[in-house]
C-alpha cells in the first residue's frame, strides 16, 4: 500500500513552542475568537484566546491565567475539557497548540489589550483569516459543538 499524504516536509531543529488556547462556548453555541493586535506576529488574524505555558505551569493552569489576563474572565482547570491539538512549523519555531473547550466561566470577556472579540458559530469560523495552527482545529470544533 502506497502512502499518499501530501503536506509540508518535516522540519528538524526548530525550537518547539507549546501554547494553550480555549474555545469558549456560550449558551447559544457560539465560540469566542480574538483578533491578534497590531505589531504582533500574524497581526489582524483571528485566533482562539490563550498563550504560552510558563515554566512550572500545567497547560490548564496556564490557560486559566491567560484567560484572566487577556479577557478578564475567571474559570477553573476543572472547567477545561481537552479537545485536541494542532502542530505547525513556522519559519523560526514549531508550534504545538493544545485546545480546550470551556463552557463555564465568570465575568464578561473583553479584550484587555484592546483586541477585538467576536462570538461566532463554529461553521462561521471557516470564513475567518486565522493562523495556520488554528485552522486544523475548526472541523473538530464544528463536530463537537
Amino acid at each position: 500500500m502506497e502512502l499518499d499524504c501530501p503536506g509540508p516536509p518535516v522540519t528538524l531543529g526548530l525550537p518547539i513552542l507549546t501554547v494553550v488556547a480555549a474555545a469558549l462556548v456560550d449558551p447559544d453555541g457560539r465560540v469566542l475568537v480574538a483578533e491578534r493586535p497590531a505589531g504582533k506576529h500574524l497581526a489582524g488574524q483571528w485566533e482562539f484566546p490563550g498563550g504560552k505555558i510558563e515554566p512550572g505551569e500545567t497547560p490548564e493552569t496556564a490557560l486559566v491565567r491567560e484567560l484572566a489576563e487577556e479577557l478578564g474572565i475567571d474559570t477553573a482547570a476543572s472547567c477545561l475539557a481537552p479537545a485536541g491539538f494542532a502542530s505547525h512549523a513556522y519559519a523560526d519555531f514549531h508550534l504545538v497548540l493544545l485546545l480546550f473547550v470551556c463552557r463555564k466561566w465568570s465575568g464578561t470577556a473583553r479584550g484587555r489589550d484592546g483586541q477585538r472579540l467576536q462570538w461566532l458559530r463554529p461553521n462561521d469560523l471557516f470564513a475567518l483569516d486565522m493562523p495556520p495552527a488554528d485552522r486544523p482545529l475548526l472541523g473538530l470544533l464544528a463536530a463537537l459543538i
